[in-house]
């Protein structure tokens, strides 16, 4: 009896032990599951891939914005966009396994580098190309520019001639520009629809010009221009543009300094580009141009982008740097029209930030920046006689970051920086001719040409792929210039 209640009582006992140790399994398996799902969950968000709009990848990445090192390259590169701004810039394999992109450019044997950056150009005057060569400047303004601007220069032919230019800079690598012509408006739409980024500086003189009968309403068109665009688009800027030392006087010249700072507006201004003009400054007002502009307290807290600068002395370069005015090179139409050369290696030594331009293509006679950037680096070691003044990477430079500060857009394009506007070009090293390849920077400034690029972004939108302008209906725009040149033509043999 006392056997079968004892053998009863530890079955009782391991029933009831069974019961607990398969509770405490069920629940050790059940904690030790869901551990291992809030590990893999946690595992799958660390690997999950950021959002990109775009990623462009490149061979050679030149982001420009090491100061110490500023030719410092990113090999098998790639440059992360979204939102119009670059968000990462890096190896490509890690960009690619950090972010997951809508769209990407592949970038075998390409360089990724800063769009360019064109400081000075009339961009209607595309349609005035090769019209008048091989003058000095005021012969060239009197007999022939501004007698054919008061009668060809109307809306349409703003229209047609920007859109020109525009092609022109697309297909060229060139992203920002600085304007000066007639109907900015015009040019600000034109612009906007190409695509691309500008500064673009509303024209004032003293004298009859397109569309005005003299100062009073070419200023009162620049003041309500500025008031219609500042704010409405974030790649327009607009600007003054009193057209020159010589064409404006003293108290008008005073009066868009005045303005400038009021409402905080940048201004475009040709400063000592000619011996001519220094004469006529010194006859007239016993200055000379950069010291006069400065008496008129135009460079005093404002933003300005002085158009050649051919012929500052010394000092002048002292108050340019102290006051930041921004020097834009313009070594063709300066040779072309013999204006002379700028002394581009003394304001860079002063601290003057120097941009390039091609200026308007009558004085050029094309928008290529990419000679601009070759000129650069060689004028200036004969100028010197030393080889070793402008090298590759200043002449890049600047094209892009140093050009940038000239221009007043420092912070937002010139480099590949996080937070900066998604405006970048790929460059392709696939032609022959570009063959060895030894240091990518030199090819750049003495090997490169426009034709080499490839792709151009503006804000993170692509305007060119594969040397196919986007933004630009070709064959519509091709009969537009052609109805507008045969009537110059008509004209010229007059």
């Amino acid at each position: 009896m006392r056997d079968r209640t004892l053998k009863k009582r530890i079955r009782l006992v391991v029933l009831v032990l069974a019961k607990k140790i398969s509770l405490r399994l069920v629940t050790t398996v059940i904690t030790f599951f869901s551990l291992m799902s809030c590990a893999i969950a946690e595992e799958n968000k660390a690997v999950e891939k950021l959002p990109a709009d775009l990623l462009v990848l490149g061979e050679y990445v030149l982001p420009m914005n090491d100061e110490t090192n500023p030719s410092a390259i990113i090999r098998d590169g790639a440059v992360a966009i979204r939102n119009n701004k670059i968000i990462a810039v890096g190896p490509r394999l890690e960009l690619e396994a950090k972010y997951q992109s809508k769209t990407k450019i592949e970038g075998d044997n390409r360089v990724l580098m800063p769009g360019l950056i064109n400081g000075h150009t009339h961009t209607a005057m595309t349609l005035f190309k090769g019209m008048a060569d091989d003058l000095e400047l005021m012969p060239w303004l009197n007999n022939y520019i501004f007698p054919m601007e008061g009668k060809f220069v109307k809306p349409e032919f703003v229209r047609v001639g920007t859109e020109l230019a525009c092609y022109e800079m697309i297909r060229g690598g060139i992203t920002s520009f600085v304007d000066m012509y007639f109907y900015p408006e015009i040019i600000s739409e034109q612009t906007v629809n190409c695509g691309l980024r500008a500064v673009v500086a509303a024209p004032m003189i003293d004298f009859p010009s397109p569309g005005f009968k003299g100062w009073d309403d070419s200023f009162a068109a620049g003041m309500k221009y500025v008031e219609q665009w500042q704010g409405k688009h974030e790649r327009i800027t607009p600007a003054f543009g009193p057209h020159a030392p010589y064409t404006v006087s003293p108290e008008h010249i005073q009066q868009v300094a005045e303005k400038s700072r009021e409402l905080n507006v940048p201004i475009s201004m040709h400063i000592a580009e000619s011996k001519a003009e220094s004469e006529m400054i010194a006859k007239n007002h016993q200055s000379s141009p950069v010291a006069h502009i400065d008496n008129q307290s135009m460079f005093d807290d404002n933003q300005v982008i002085a158009a050649h600068m051919v012929h500052p002395n010394e000092k002048e370069m002292t108050i340019l740097a102290k006051k930041k005015v921004g020097a834009i090179h313009n070594p063709t139409s300066n040779l072309k029209l013999a204006a002379g050369i700028s002394p581009v290696t003394m304001l860079l030594k002063k601290g003057v930030s120097v941009g390039l331009g091609t200026d308007g293509a009558a004085s050029n006679n094309d928008l290529d920046l990419w000679e601009e950037i070759r000129l650069a680096a060689l004028l200036h070691k004969v100028k010197e006689n030393d080889p070793t003044v402008v090298p590759a990477i200043t002449a890049i430079q600047l094209a892009t970051s140093i050009g940038a500060r000239a221009v007043g857009l420092g912070k937002q394009v010139g480099q590949l920086r996080i937070g900066y506007k998604a405006d970048m070009i790929q460059v392709s090293l696939d032609d022959l001719r570009l063959q060895p390849i030894y240091n990518v920077v030199s090819h750049l400034a003495y090997a490169v040409d426009s034709h080499d690029v490839v792709t151009t972004i503006v804000s993170g939108n692509v305007l060119m792929k594969e040397r196919k302008v986007l933004t630009v209906d070709e064959n519509k725009l091709r009969h537009s210039v052609k109805a507008i040149s045969d009537k110059i033509s008509r004209e010229l043999k007059k």
